[in-house]
């Protein structure tokens, strides 16, 4: 901590105290004005100023010739009483032309510290403009005004964290100023460092554009911690409110994202247009100083670049629409952050610890088999047997299925509420989509089985050969995908545990063709000869299930005998036989008769039963929490915009290789532009062929 240090005039007989008093001074005497270093302090008419970082004096002109309007001049009148809170200052304050109550509200915003938040923020600014001096002016050639960039670098921060809500011009001119400071030193391999703290602007900070540039140039990757950053800072980036309201699950989900999807990172050719930076001081006294302006040689600038941002933009919409039903949840829901439904809804990627060792032991679990068991003691191996409600089970599902592990019922495509002693299935499954199982062709499937699973329950006994061939003629059904034949078979297992009646199907069966009523009616036949006898009970369900699907019931007889010996058999109308008697070598023919039931399935499950649902209408949940676009322009002119207004001068040439850069041409840009300020500000953008002059009042306008 610098120790302070007091100055005492010559009048004064105690050196060693620690004050500096500004004598007051003859009318026609001049006391040139000096800085006052960080850590000291100073009286000014009465009142003593900690912390120093002022000019103090009589005179100080500035490039107009003007007195410098950070100036305090103690000669200057005062009134008695004033208050900061109040606006008493123009658009750019001077201390020197603003009335007596402003000065004394200002000393009185200096004595308290310069950090109420409820000061105007005039008087912010003409303590800035100090600031601005002492970096522009004294900065160049004095080695002690160099000394201190650290020091007044940590100064704008604190007055960026104090004012950050109270004006974004503020805001704009400070972070710009900010970005000065650290460029100035042209530090080395940026994308190798944490990033700083960055000050939200209308613009990607430079110290980003340099990082990445200077990626560009050494040919590196861009590492995560600089994508994450960049996608937090560039206002072409597109983000929703999940991004923001679940800011540390977004992170964590980009991240893993981004390293998933690109390894080592993104990586980018450096294109033409080359990083300058040039501040705009926010002082009236200091527009015409020269030498604000930084290069970086051959660094490129990447804001003239659209293909890396729709790349970040990709993963920004993957992360968002995993963290969608979170944020809504939490925004009906705030007090419930730390509950098990909370948990639910996000990906299993940002759970804790814990709940992801239990997803990796299902999933060692089911790798080799399905897994049958009821649904309290799934909620037991997430440690409450009485946690899943139907939307918390439905969460729980979407979890496991992002991992890979299938769960019958299908509670993502069902409204059937399960019961703790309720059994479920696990599996391993590869991902799909909810969507993707919601065809008539996977529906009259299940229905199929659930028919052909109630003929092998009527005797009593689920047979593990009746089993084989359910599972037999799923293969078989080669109109339906790998996934969905995986899930099927699993649905078996489920089956043999727990049957569905018959009278539950009766509105699944509704809907269905003939066609498809008759081939279902003859897989039932077939099911009924698979473990090599068909029983009087299984014969008497048919006959159910035929008028269920509204086929004759004479034709049970017939597909049955087809299949039965021609001598010594019992004839099926005979009530004394138990069941009918099959001859071995048949049993082989019934895959045939399997999968001519397929063939004709696959020409018949075609639609959808219903279309798709429209996207949704963009609601709050999807408000962009940054803005993309300015000026109603697209995503190519606003980047050049953008870039336009980081520097007040631009040669022809310079402007072709950023028109280059960003696919468009530079004169139909320029037109653009124009006609959109003028619509918005009545005043044009740029004036000059070459060079091209940006006008200072749409700089400032824009980058606030």
């Amino acid at each position: 901590m610098t120790p302070v240090r007091r100055i005492v005039s010559p009048s004064s007989s105690t050196e060693a105290s620690s004050g500096y008093r500004i004598p007051l001074a003859p009318q026609k005497s001049v006391i040139p004005g000096r800085w006052v270093p960080p850590g000291e302090s100073v009286e000014i008419n009465g009142v003593i100023i900690k912390g120093g970082m002022l000019y103090v004096g009589t005179s100080l002109p500035a490039s107009n010739g003007l007195p410098d309007p950070a100036l305090i001049d103690p000669t200057k009148n005062i009134a008695k009483i004033a208050d900061f809170s109040e606006r008493l200052t123009n658009y750019w304050p001077s201390y020197s032309d603003v009335s007596p109550q402003a000065r004394k509200a200002y000393l009185n915003w200096l004595v308290d510290g310069k950090s109420h938040p409820h000061a105007d923020i005039g008087y912010v600014f003409m303590y800035f403009y100090g600031l601005e001096r002492r970096v522009l002016i004294d900065g160049v050639n004095d080695i002690g005004a160099a000394g201190e960039r650290l020091q007044i670098a940590n100064e704008i921060t604190r007055l960026i964290s104090v004012y950050d809500s109270k004006s974004s011009s503020f805001v704009g001119y400070a972070s710009r100023l900010l970005a000065y400071l650290e460029l100035a030193g042209h530090p080395t391999k940026l994308y190798q460092k944490a990033v700083p703290k960055l000050a939200s602007t209308a613009e990607l900070p430079y110290y980003l554009r340099l990082a990445i540039g200077q990626a560009a140039v050494d040919g590196v990757a861009i590492p995560a911690h600089i994508a994450i950053a960049w996608v937090r800072s560039d206002p072409a980036v597109f983000l929703r409110t999940p991004a923001t309201r679940c800011k540390e699950k977004f992170d964590t989900l980009f991240l893993a994202k981004y390293i998933q999807l690109h390894g080592d990172g993104i990586k980018i050719s450096a294109n033409r247009t080359k990083l300058k930076y040039a501040y705009y001081p926010a002082s009236a006294g200091l527009r015409d100083v020269k030498g604000a302006e930084l290069s970086f040689g051959d660094t490129p600038d990447i804001t003239a670049l659209t293909a890396p941002v729709k790349k970040l933009q990709a993963i920004v919409d993957m992360c968002t629409d995993a963290l969608d039903s979170y944020s809504r949840f939490l925004g009906r829901n705030p007090d419930k952050i730390e509950s098990v439904d909370a948990l639910l809804q996000l990906p299993v990627l940002v759970w804790p610890k814990k709940a992801k060792e239990t997803i990796q032991l299902l999933k060692d679990q089911t790798r080799e088999r399905e897994k049958i068991l009821s649904l309290s003691e799934l909620a037991l191996t997430f440690g409450d047997s009485t946690i899943f409600t139907r939307d918390s089970l439905r969460g729980l599902a979407r979890a496991l299925e992002s991992e890979k592990i299938g769960m019958e019922p299908d509670v993502l495509i069902s409204s059937k509420t399960l019961k703790l002693d309720d059994r479920i299935v696990l599996f391993t499954a590869d991902t799909e989509t909810q969507e993707s199982r919601d065809t008539s062709a996977y529906q009259v499937a299940m229905v199929t089985l659930q028919l052909a699973a109630a003929v092998a329950h009527s005797d009593g006994d689920f047979s593990q050969s009746e089993v084989s061939l359910l599972e037999k003629q799923v293969d078989s059904w080669s109109h339906l995908v790998p996934n969905h034949r995986r899930r099927l078979k699993a649905y078996i297992q489920l089956l043999t545990v727990e049957p569905v009646s018959l009278a539950s199907l009766k509105k699944k069966i509704e809907p269905l063709d003939t066609d498809v009523r008759e081939a279902i009616a003859h897989l039932a036949a077939v099911m009924a000869q698979a473990d090599g006898t068909v029983a009087h009970q299984e014969i008497q369900l048919l006959e159910k299930i035929y008028k269920l699907l509204g086929v004759d019931q004479k034709k049970v007889y017939t597909n049955v005998h087809a299949s039965v010996t021609s001598g010594g058999t019992t004839s099926p109308n005979r009530q004394s036989s138990n069941s009918f008697v099959l001859d071995t070598a048949k049993i082989a023919a019934l895959q045939e008769d399997s999968a001519k039931i397929a063939t004709l399935l696959g020409n018949i499950f075609n639609e959808d039963f219903e279309p798709q649902s429209p996207l949704p209408a963009m609601d709050e949940e999807d408000a962009p929490s940054n803005v993309s676009r300015i000026l109603g322009l697209d995503g190519p002119h606003s980047a050049f915009a953008r870039i336009l207004v980081s520097r007040p001068t631009w040669s022809r040439s310079e402007l072709s290789d950023v028109a280059n850069d960003l696919e468009i041409m530079l004169d139909g840009a320029l037109e653009r532009l124009n006609e959109a300020t003028l619509d918005t500000y009545d005043i044009p953008c740029t004036d000059g062929d070459d060079p091209i002059e940006i006008n200072l009042e749409i700089i400032e306008k824009i980058n606030s």
